[in-house]
C-alpha cells in the first residue's frame, strides 16, 4: 500500500531491491558480529532472512574484515552494504568483493582525489552510497554555528556530503540523519524531506532495549512514515537484530504500509479469563512464525465475546474453562479441548497458507 502523501524521491538500486519512488519500504538491519567471523556473520543474516530482513549492513572495521565480505556475500541472500568510517581502501576493496552498498560520510574518508576514486569505482559498479549523519559526530564548525546538535544542523551536515558526491557527479545516494531523540530525528527529516528528493533511510539511533526501541522507534519512523517521508527503516536495539526486523515490520504493517506474516490480535485479559491467555499467546506467535503471507489471527480469552470481537480476524481461537473455541472470521468451526487448542489453530492456519 502507498500512501497518497508518499513523497516522491528519486530511486536507487541496492542490489535486487529498488528503494525510493513508489518502491515498498524496506527493512533494514544491522550485523553484530564481529565480520571477521565469516561463519557467524552469515548464520546471523541467514537468521535475519528467515524473518523477512531485506538489506543487511555489516562493519567494516580493517582489511581483515573487508576480506571477508566476498566470503559472506557468496553465502547470504539479500543485499550486503558495508559500514565504513574514514579509511577510503577499505570502501574500495569492499566494493572489489562484491558489496551492494556503501555507508559512508564523503567528508570523513579524506580529501577529494580519495573520494573521487571511491565514487569513480561506485558508478562503475552500480554500488549507490548512503550518507549517515549521526547527533553524536557531527563537524566541530556546525555545533559551533547552529549553538549544538539541532535539526538544522544535521541537515546542513547531510546536505554538504551529499554535495561532495554530487560535485563528483554521483546521484545514487541515500541520506540517514539519525538522533537518539525523536524530536530532533524527527524534525531534522521533515526539513530534508522538504530540500532534496534523494530518498530517505529512517531510525532513531542508540535507542536502547528491546522495549525502550520498540517505543522510540514506532514514534518516531511512524511519524514520519505516516507523513509520507522514508524509504527504508532500521529498529537499532541493543540485542538480537532478529527483533530489529520484527519491530520494523510491525511499524510498518499497523499503518498499513507492508504486509507480511501473522498480525495477532489478542486480548488484554479481564475478570472473565479462565486460561493462561498470556502464555497462550505467547506460544501461537512462536508456532506460527513459518508464516510469510499476511494472515490476522486471534487469541481471545473469552468464548463467549471472543469469536465476535475479533471478526476481523482471519482465524483464531477463544479459551474457556477445560474448552476451546477454533473460529473462521467469526464463525465457530470446532470446539477442542483447552489443551488441544494451539494444536488446532495450527492445523487450521496450515489449511490457509
Amino acid at each position: 500500500m502507498i500512501p497518497a502523501n508518499r513523497r516522491r524521491s528519486r530511486e536507487i538500486k541496492i542490489g535486487n531491491v529498488v528503494v525510493g519512488g513508489n518502491r515498498p519500504i524496506s527493512v533494514q538491519s544491522m550485523t553484530n558480529t564481529d565480520t571477521r567471523d565469516v561463519d557467524s556473520t552469515v548464520k546471523q543474516i541467514r537468521r535475519l532472512e528467515e524473518v523477512g530482513c531485506e538489506l543487511i549492513r555489516v562493519a567494516v572495521v580493517d582489511q581483515e574484515a573487508a576480506e571477508a565480505l566476498s566470503k559472506i556475500k557468496e553465502q547470504i541472500n539479500i543485499p550486503l552494504i558495508a559500514d565504513i568510517h574514514f579509511d577510503y581502501r577499505l570502501a574500495l576493496q569492499a566494493m572489489e568483493n562484491g558489496i551492494d552498498g556503501l555507508r559512508i560520510n564523503p567528508g570523513n574518508i579524506g580529501n577529494k582525489a580519495k573520494v573521487r576514486q571511491v565514487t569513480a569505482m561506485a558508478k562503475d559498479k552500480g554500488i549507490p552510497i548512503r550518507i549517515g549523519v549521526n547527533a553524536g559526530s557531527l563537524e566541530k564548525e556546525l555545533l559551533r554555528k547552529h549553538g549544538g546538535v539541532t535539526p538544522q544542523a544535521l541537515v546542513e551536515s547531510a546536505l554538504g556530503h551529499a554535495s561532495i558526491l554530487e560535485d563528483l557527479d554521483f546521484q545514487a545516494i541515500k541520506i540517514s540523519l539519525k538522533a537518539s531523540r525523536v524530536p530532533l530525528m524527527v524534525e531534522a527529516y521533515r526539513l530534508l524531506a522538504a530540500q532534496t528528493d534523494y530518498p530517505l533511510h529512517l531510525g532513531v539511533t542508540e535507542a536502547g532495549t528491546l522495549l525502550v526501541s520498540s517505543v522510540k522507534s514506532s514514534m518516531g519512523i511512524g511519524l514520519l512514515l505516516s507523513e509520507g517521508i522514508g524509504d527504508t527503516i532500521r529498529v537499532s536495539i541493543t540485542g538480537d537484530p532478529v527483533w530489529e526486523v520484527k519491530v520494523g515490520f510491525e511499524i510498518l504493517k499497523s499503518l498499513g504500509l507492508r504486509e507480511r506474516g501473522i498480525e495477532l490480535i489478542s486480548c488484554p485479559t479481564c475478570g472473565r479469563c479462565q486460561i493462561d491467555l498470556v502464555h497462550l499467546a505467547e506460544e501461537v506467535e512462536k508456532r506460527l512464525a513459518f508464516v510469510n503471507k499476511p494472515l490476522k489471527v486471534a487469541v481471545m480469552g473469552c468464548p463467549v465475546n471472543g469469536p465476535g470481537e475479533a471478526r476481523q480476524a482471519d482465524v483464531g481461537i477463544a479459551g474457556g474453562k477445560g474448552l476451546g473455541l477454533v473460529f473462521r472470521h467469526g464463525e465457530i468451526v470446532a470446539k477442542v479441548p483447552q489443551k488441544e487448542l494451539i494444536e488446532s489453530l495450527v492445523r487450521e492456519v496450515e489449511k490457509m497458507v
